[in-house]
């Protein structure tokens, strides 16, 4: 089962849904989460050929919001036992699918979650959805993945992943207290700390961002959100262990010194970060099921995966 998180990019949906009908081995339903759109985002996709199920949220919870619910609803209202997670700005190749059902089935053991390459609209591969390749990993494991044409993977990004339901209900949902940013990076480390994720090269979407470029490109206000959320991260979660701590730890100042430098307003740049800085160090996000809440029959649905994962 498919789960699209559209808001306010209807035209993009259309292409998104398009590529999801244009599969060469269709996706059993989709899902399409209308995160409070207020262009026609809920109309595109329920006029749609391919005949989704339109979840309509009453506002905008942020990509991790709107993952979050689109997941507990595929998993407890449609039974789902794989979701495949993407943007309303993913079109996925016609073999997309196939290729990580090909590989999931040539692996030998069973991977918590599968996720695809994507490539910007001019074929080149997109930085801000590379995912972190797994190190130290014995030679008979990647040796395993290779024959499966995958790469072991740490991370991966909601642009076209594939998880494992049973996976789902045993660690529970994306942190929807996150809004956007580091929430896929949050969750996929989560359930990868113990578990295999695999890259999927011969699985290709184009990812349609407006401008090429990485997560360290200039993001202007919405810097407070990568700055809090990391720390959030880094605090609070148990995605990562003590090396991976001070690994993705130092990764992030470099990373954080690289957007400022690059910054064309620093200013307005800097300000977001130092509120993100006080945020993150002050506060701590609060639960999914909280944030969700008074959504109508989602919400429930919501706090029935809570209930039931362990989230390790």
């Amino acid at each position: 089962m498919a789960v699209v998180v559209a808001h306010d990019r209807h035209e993009l949906l259309a292409h998104t849904l398009d590529g999801l009908l244009g599969q060469d081995r269709p996706c059993d339903r989709v899902v399409v989460v209308d995160n409070a759109s207020t262009d026609d985002s809920g109309v595109v996709a329920a006029d749609h050929p391919l005949a989704p199920d339109v979840l309509t949220l009453t506002r905008n919870t942020g990509g991790a919001g709107g993952f979050a619910a689109g997941i507990a609803h595929a998993v407890q209202a449609h039974h789902a036992d794989l979701v495949w997670l993407m943007d309303d700005d993913t079109v996925p190749t016609a073999s997309a699918l196939a290729e990580l059902l090909r590989a999931r089935d040539a692996y030998t053991g069973r991977p918590a979650l599968l996720a695809s390459r994507a490539v910007w609209h001019d074929g080149r591969d997109h930085p801000m959805n590379t995912p972190r390749r797994r190190f130290g990993l014995a030679g008979p494991l990647v040796s395993r993945a290779a024959a499966a044409g995958a790469v072991p993977v740490r991370s991966a990004s909601f642009v076209s992943v594939l998880l494992d339901a049973g996976v789902v209900r045993r660690v529970g949902l994306p942190e929807a207290a996150y809004f956007l940013w580091n929430d896929d990076f949050e969750y996929t480390s989560r359930i990868l700390r113990r578990r295999v994720g695999l890259w999927i090269p011969d699985s290709v979407v184009e990812h349609r961002t407006r401008t090429f470029g990485s997560t360290d490109a200039d993001p202007g206000d919405r810097f407070f959100f990568e700055v809090r959320n990391k720390l959030w991260m880094l605090r609070t979660s148990p995605a990562l262990g003590p090396v991976d701590l001070a690994l993705y730890g130092a990764s992030t100042l470099v990373r954080w010194a690289r957007t400022v430098l690059r910054s064309t307003d620093r200013r307005t740049l800097l300000d977001a970060g130092r509120r993100g800085l006080v945020a993150g160090l002050r506060t701590t996000p609060e639960t999914t099921s909280s944030v969700l809440a008074g959504l109508g029959p989602v919400s429930d649905e919501v706090r029935a995966v809570a209930k039931g994962a362990t989230r390790g």
